[in-house]
């Protein structure tokens, strides 16, 4: 028997609750994980509080990120006491997750702890710091560059945002953090940031398609009108890398920074990421991300406080990243 936090729904009513279940209730796989590690993510909170339709499957264990030690495998490739991470894939969503200290899964969705970081480190990083980094290297191919201009990141205090400002500080970027919160000015200048920004500058609506040029390029974690009013202050031959939605899932913008400018908007995601590529993205997280701001970044829940943290995720009260530990 294990313990699990699971969402069980009751027409449109969503109940979740801690609860005992045995492994013979797990979905199928070939690889059988002891979890030691999960973490709370933006769209952790939407799920447990039902936000939005991130479950397609009922009942969930919620959880995107999971790590711990393989404890059965029917897999040569993936021996028994392998430390793994997975993130994405559908874990939360269609596939039990990671708030739970057992889990069953596709062994082709797993990849090696790195040796630079035990399982707590891996997941402190979860799919917000596999996310930022896909989102540096997708500037980096873009040739947005240290010594290309400021880069700004939105955002700023969230999880992505937090490890996107470290990850460019560490690397010599210049980096204009944007939050909306000022109390975290400290923190984000800790993490590197050489200014910070009120959010309010870059969210409201605004008719100008084209702005006077303060930045290289960004990573945005917002969307909206947040999107728009930083792709019409990008330089040209700029790039926006576009990972989130938390201001809103709409561009109100125009083609004018694309066509007058230059300027590329890639997106990212990270869910369905092929597996050579996942083995690439925690390589360069191995070598670049830095650790004491990984630590200074993250809290540690456990499963009673994690309705409450999606609560507070969900309202803007949480910085950085949340580590699930699963056993306590």
């Amino acid at each position: 028997m294990f313990r699990a936090l699971i969402a069980e729904k009751n027409n449109q009513d969503v109940h979740v609750h801690v609860t005992q279940l045995d492994e013979q209730s797990l979905p199928d796989g070939d690889v059988v994980i002891d979890v030691e590690y999960s973490t709370i993510n933006y769209k952790d909170g939407l799920a447990v509080t039902n936000k939005a339709p991130v479950v397609r499957s009922w009942p969930m264990i919620p959880g995107i990120d999971l790590a711990g030690r393989v404890a059965d495998s029917n897999r040569d490739d993936i021996p028994v006491g392998l430390p793994v991470v997975i993130n994405g894939w559908g874990l939360g969503e269609t596939h039990w997750g990671g708030f739970s200290q057992r889990a069953r899964v596709n062994g082709d969705w797993t990849v090696p702890v790195p040796e630079a970081f035990d399982t707590k480190q891996a997941m402190a990083i979860g799919t917000a710091g596999f996310t930022a980094m896909l989102c540096f290297i997708a500037l980096k191919k873009n040739n947005v560059l240290p010594d290309s201009g400021p880069v700004v990141v939105t955002g700023a205090s969230g999880g992505v945002g937090s490890i996107a400002v470290s990850l460019l500080s560490e690397a010599g970027y210049q980096v204009h953090a944007s939050t909306g919160r000022p109390e975290e000015n400290a923190y984000l200048t800790g993490l590197g940031a050489s200014n910070v920004i009120h959010r309010k500058e870059l969210a409201e609506a605004s008719n100008r398609k084209l702005a006077q040029i303060r930045w290289a390029g960004a990573i945005d974690c917002v969307g909206s009108h947040t999107l728009a009013n930083v792709l019409a202050s990008v330089a040209p031959e700029g790039c926006v890398v576009s990972c989130g939605n938390t201001q809103g899932m709409d561009l109100p913008t125009s083609v004018a920074p694309f066509i007058l400018r230059g300027v590329t908007l890639r997106g990212i995601h990270s869910v369905t990421v092929p597996r050579p590529l996942r083995m690439e993205v925690w390589d360069q997280l191995a070598a670049n991300l830095n650790v004491e701001h990984l630590a200074s970044m993250t809290q540690t829940v456990n499963l009673a406080e994690t309705l409450d943290t999606c609560r507070a995720i969900l309202s803007g009260q949480v910085r950085g990243r949340v580590v699930l530990d699963v056993n306590q």
